[in-house]
């Protein structure tokens, strides 16, 4: 594991979109996996600029982690509206080369199995954006979770509810009980992690990812595994790592 460490938030989305941009450029077929949440909207933003300069997404096709469930995806609280706006309504990705899972699908079960299938099918993940929950989750792998799991319909703990509380007019108890996943075991799958975390109230989930044991209670901390795993932090987000980063 490859752990970065930025002066500040700002530093450290611009070191991530930097190394995305990279892997596009030097990948025939991009396959990227996207996440959401306040630290990828700085990230978006740069990737958004780097591309009115040049950048482009025509090549590239993406699935993002998760969506809430259930939740249309014309509802301006779903992910599937966040990435509109944050991304794909600035770059030149055609949105059939897109795809987040479908919140309002009938039957979520065969909804995560076409998502698994659509992975497989476009050759896996190559780079996959991930940032970290309180509750140590990737994805909302809320513990416990497995390492095996695959893309699924989970509860949502309340302390993740609360920190997502933004989107829906900081009434955590709209925010819905339960969203669509990518398992660990689907995350541990691309053949890149980005991990992305920023701010000092991230400091003691990032220790417990980084420094403490490899649990499913913590599902980021199975990120140590991986063979490819970059972790880019600010510096107080890397503020009680035993090495300091």
């Amino acid at each position: 594991m490859d752990i970065v460490v930025a002066p500040d938030a700002m530093a450290a989305c611009r070191e991530a979109a930097a190394r995305i941009a990279a892997y596009m450029r030097g990948t025939p077929e991009p396959v990227l996996g996207l996440a959401t949440g306040r630290t990828m909207e700085a990230i978006y933003h740069v990737l958004v600029g780097m591309h009115r300069n040049g950048l482009s997404f025509a090549r590239c096709r993406s699935f993002n982690l998760d969506e809430y469930y259930p939740i249309a995806p014309d509802d301006p609280r779903s992910y599937h509206a966040y990435m509109r706006e944050r991304l794909f309504r600035h770059v030149d990705i055609a949105p059939e080369r897109t795809r987040v899972p479908d919140g309002a699908a009938p039957d979520p079960e065969r909804e995560c199995r076409a998502y698994e299938d659509a992975i497989r099918a476009a050759g896996g993940i190559g780079l996959q954006l991930l940032g970290i929950g309180l509750t140590g989750h990737i994805g909302f792998n809320e513990p416990p979770s497995d390492f095996a799991t695959r893309t699924r319909l989970v509860e949502l703990d309340e302390t993740t509810r609360r920190q997502n509380a933004e989107m829906f007019d900081d009434r955590w108890q709209d925010v819905p009980r339960r969203a669509l996943t990518m398992g660990v075991g689907t995350i541990l799958d691309a053949r890149r992690l980005l991990m992305v975390a920023t701010g000092a109230a991230k400091a003691r989930i990032v220790r417990d990812a980084l420094d403490g044991p490899v649990t499913p209670m913590v599902s980021a901390s199975a990120l140590r595994q991986h063979p490819a795993c970059t972790v880019i932090l600010d510096e107080e987000a890397a503020g009680l790592l035993r090495s300091g980063g």
